[in-house]
């Protein structure tokens, strides 16, 4: 294959789109509080909407990864945005706790779908030198999806009458993404092992390195996730907020989230992958600390930001650190990695329970906060294997 045949922007603008609609799944986040409203849920039963979406990374990664490589990954890709197109229809044709969650589900298996078989396509479309950086460009577009969604919910609330109208969006967009992603020819590298199982892709955890990478994504997606859905709820709990209002903690995040992955584009081509996730860890940790003991509205907002602008890309570091440890089992390695984002269905559960048991939002914090620490022993322990010591 001419590898230069690939390289073009018109091949890569519609990969990149696929990570537009890779962001859908973070509308949970706001959600969560309009259906904790809509159906009267508490803090623990709330805590497991995110799960909706998030659990089916942990039960169909490995083995969309498996048929990925039989049926290649554009054809993959096209299967996860025909999933999230239906799922996008449901609660609008009947809105009730029963067709959310079955929405959510959707999502969430067309977003499982999408994650392990957008990445590795994205290989065929840039040089192996600019992956890190491309992988975060691609999650620059995501994240800018993130932080539109609270503000579609808002304007289908405020706007439409009802902020179930965010569904129609939503699946309208998905459907130019697949008829974008239709009209442009791709070629795919051939995997150069034949396709294994789903036991022999769990046993790539047996590689030291490949372990700490995974459980790496399982607590930065857990990170992501939980701040998506707490930031809200600490307006609302500490500010006063009504749920419409309250959406702007999750923008917040997700605009500086979108700044950081912009800004990591750049400087992930000039600096150690293991030197900026270091660096970036350990300053969310600092504001996650300041952000336990803050009440006052304007330092919630800027310590939340900070958060999302210091996390922005270490997902791309993580991930991109995996694909370079097994080249010859990319497809392999992305379904487990992206097995890791279960992380987001494991986090809220026991965030909301932490909060009903503490009373307040300060026991979501405490566990997000975990979360952030195993993080920073994962900075250090690839410093260590990266220097061979």
């Amino acid at each position: 294959m001419n590898k230069n045949d690939n390289r073009s922007v018109s091949k890569l603008l519609p990969v990149l789109f696929g990570f537009f609609v890779m962001g859908f799944c973070d509308v949970v986040g706001i959600s969560t509080s309009y259906v904790q409203k809509d159906f009267a849920l508490n803090e623990t039963l709330a805590g497991f909407i995110p799960s909706m979406v998030f659990i089916w990374f942990l039960l169909l990664s490995i083995p969309a990864a498996l048929v990925m490589n039989r049926i290649g990954r554009k054809k993959m890709v096209q299967a996860s945005n025909l999933v999230t197109v239906a799922g996008m229809l449901i609660p609008f044709i009947d809105y009730n706790l029963v067709t959310c969650m079955a929405a959510f589900a959707l999502l969430g298996i067309g977003n499982t779908l999408l994650q392990v078989s957008l990445n590795p396509l994205l290989t065929n479309v840039v040089r192996p030198e600019t992956l890190t950086s491309s992988l975060t460009a691609g999650q620059v577009v995501k994240a800018v999806s993130s932080f539109c969604g609270p503000f579609i919910a808002a304007f289908a609330a405020g706007e439409l009458g009802d902020w179930q109208y965010l569904f129609p969006i939503y699946a309208a967009i998905t459907l130019l993404s697949a008829l974008w992603l239709l009209c442009t020819p791709i070629r795919e590298s051939r995997e150069t092992q034949p396709a294994s199982s789903v036991g022999a892709a769990f046993s790539l955890l047996k590689d030291r390195t490949v372990l700490i990478l995974f459980l790496g994504i399982v607590f930065v997606v857990g990170v992501d996730v939980g701040m998506n859905t707490v930031a809200p709820k600490l307006l609302i709990e500490r500010s006063g907020y009504a749920v419409e209002q309250a959406g702007i903690g999750s923008s917040v995040y997700f605009v500086c989230r979108t700044v950081g992955a912009l800004l990591g584009s750049l400087l992930l081509v000039r600096m150690s992958d293991v030197r900026y996730f270091r660096i970036h860890i350990f300053a969310a940790i600092a504001a996650m600390i300041a952000l336990w003991f803050t009440h006052a509205t304007a330092g919630m907002l800027v310590l939340v930001g900070l958060i999302g602008f210091a996390c922005s890309s270490i997902f791309s570091v993580i991930y991109s650190a995996a694909l370079k440890s097994h080249p010859d089992k990319a497809n392999e390695i992305s379904g487990l990695m992206i097995t890791g984002v279960c992380g987001g269905a494991v986090i809220p559960p026991l965030m909301g329970a932490s909060a009903d048991f503490a009373g307040s939002q300060i026991g979501s914090l405490v566990v997000i906060g975990c979360c952030m620490a195993y993080l920073a022993v994962c900075a250090l322990l690839l410093r260590r294997l990266e220097t061979g010591k």
